[in-house]
């Protein structure tokens, strides 16, 4: 089970972090990504973080967002920096075993 806090509304140029809590796994192990999924389009890949630290990132938000983990705390973080309208969706953690529920991130004035 993941479990995804963080969302909400921002203005444009503003930061939100989310972040994603998991148990009962051995985390660390783990390649981790955020997806996102707006209205009327496909989920996509917004960053992956590897087991080692690896990181990449979707083009569109390469620059502003920037995603971490806590191994000790079975915790990936999706900081979202100079945030866009156009970054609103619903942002699901994700892991080789299960999605989180999602977590809503509006950027609107």
């Amino acid at each position: 089970q993941l479990v995804e806090s963080g969302g909400g509304l921002a203005q444009p140029g503003g930061s939100l972090r989310l972040s994603c809590t998991t148990s009962g796994v051995i985390f660390s192990i783990y390649d981790m990504d955020w997806f996102r999924q707006a209205p009327g389009k496909q989920r996509e890949l917004v960053a992956k973080i590897t087991s080692a630290g690896t990181t990449t990132y979707a083009d569109s938000v390469k620059g502003r967002f920037a995603i971490s983990r806590d191994n000790a705390k079975n915790t990936v973080y999706l900081q979202m920096n100079s945030l866009k309208p156009e970054d609103t969706a619903v942002y699901y953690c994700h892991s080789p075993w299960a999605w989180g529920q999602g977590t809503q991130v509006t950027v609107s004035s």
